[in-house]
């Protein structure tokens, strides 16, 4: 990820999962501090300072959105081989392309203002 690179927020362990956002990446990666606290859920007892196992961006919220359910991604098959879709994927970080990016802003982005 870069900076300015631009993001769909992602609300994950919820009722209902989607995008429920615009937003872009604010800063350059670095090594996520929790990994290194023993006292946080995030402890990472292998990982090491010099050679971080888990980094981090910050992210800038821009545009809230209406709910993108994953049931309403499923239903394009422009979308088919997004990676938040594929079977067994639990991760709610993961890359989109341009064309699905580009898709999902001229088809289903429905802004809240």
């Amino acid at each position: 990820m870069q900076v300015g690179d631009p993001v769909l927020f992602y609300h994950s362990s919820c009722a209902e999962p989607g995008i429920v956002g615009l937003a872009h990446v604010a800063s350059e990666a670095k090594p996520d501090r929790t990994q290194f606290d023993p006292k946080s859920d995030y402890y990472d007892p292998k990982s090491d300072k010099n050679n971080p196992r888990w980094v981090c961006v910050d992210v800038m919220a821009d545009t809230p959105i209406e709910l993108i359910s994953i049931a309403a991604l499923r239903q394009y098959p422009e979308l088919t081989d997004m990676k938040i879709l594929q079977k067994g994927n639990r991760l709610s970080i993961t890359p989109v392309t341009k064309d699905e990016y580009d898709f999902i802003l001229t088809h289903l982005v429905r802004n809240k203002k």
